[in-house]
């Protein structure tokens, strides 16, 4: 039997997977001896797996991570001023299901943004779509979006994504109209989705932050009362990283 025409008709209906799987079985020599509903199934379970590897890739092009970090890198054996049990619930991802926030707080470098970014890339294996932003991105994305009269188009596809990442809040002043699309943001998601946080900035200096404080209390409200926070503590991993690199360098003969 001819299979090329088979691997191309595969190619063609767009199976690449089981086109890759048939290849595969093509040159194993063993092959013949096996039952052909145990050789559909390893095409098909290849071809599952290559669609959910797509899937997983374009989830991940759409959440822009800000960092290239995963849960299982995270270095849990720090001391970093965290609550075990609290940490493990947020590690577990079911705060996702119950629309539930976190909010990461720390001095700069402890690694604050590589939790979340971990926390945000796990959530896109687990098939949950993620947008990540940078305060700056989200303040020029809004920008664009009323220069192009499509904020409201904007709005509601935010209010879609199971999980967003807001980055390094608090850095710098935000204009009052942004205040108020963040809330705009923020109560489209209460109870419906899950946000991040993270912030240089304690959470009970937020309020002073963010300015009205009609607007400050309607943005807390939906941020802080329904959240797990994680107040990040201990040495720079900047500086950590630094001294092992200068270290190393400096035994090199």
């Amino acid at each position: 039997m001819l299979h090329h025409p088979l691997i191309d008709n595969l190619h063609a209906m767009r199976l690449k997977g089981m086109a890759a799987a048939l290849e595969h079985q093509l040159t194993m020599p063993e092959i013949e001896d096996m039952d052909f509903m145990d050789r559909l199934g390893l095409l098909i379970d290849r071809e599952a797996a290559e669609r959910d590897t797509i899937r997983l890739r374009t989830r991940l092009r759409f959440a822009q991570i800000p960092q290239q970090a995963c849960l299982e890198d995270l270095d849990t054996r720090t001391a970093r001023g965290i609550d075990k049990a609290t940490l493990q619930h947020v590690l577990a991802l079911s705060w996702i299901e119950d629309h539930l926030n976190v909010l990461v707080t720390g001095a700069t470098g402890v690694g604050k943004s590589y939790l979340a970014s971990a926390l945000a890339q796990a959530a896109c294996r687990n098939e949950y779509s993620v947008r990540c932003f940078r305060i700056p991105r989200l303040v020029d994305e809004l920008a664009k979006a009323q220069a192009m009269n499509n904020r409201s188009a904007f709005f509601r596809k935010l209010a879609k994504v199971d999980l967003i990442l807001l980055d390094d809040f608090g850095l710098a002043p935000l204009a009052e109209s942004t205040v108020r699309d963040l809330l705009e943001i923020l109560d489209d998601r209460y109870d419906r989705k899950s946000t991040i946080v993270t912030s240089q900035l304690p959470i009970d200096q937020w309020h002073g932050y963010l300015g009205d404080p009609t607007v400050a209390d309607a943005i807390l409200d939906r941020l802080i009362h329904n959240s797990y926070r994680l107040n990040l503590e201990g040495e720079s991993m900047r500086k950590k990283s630094a001294r092992k690199l200068a270290k190393s360098a400096s035994t090199k003969p």
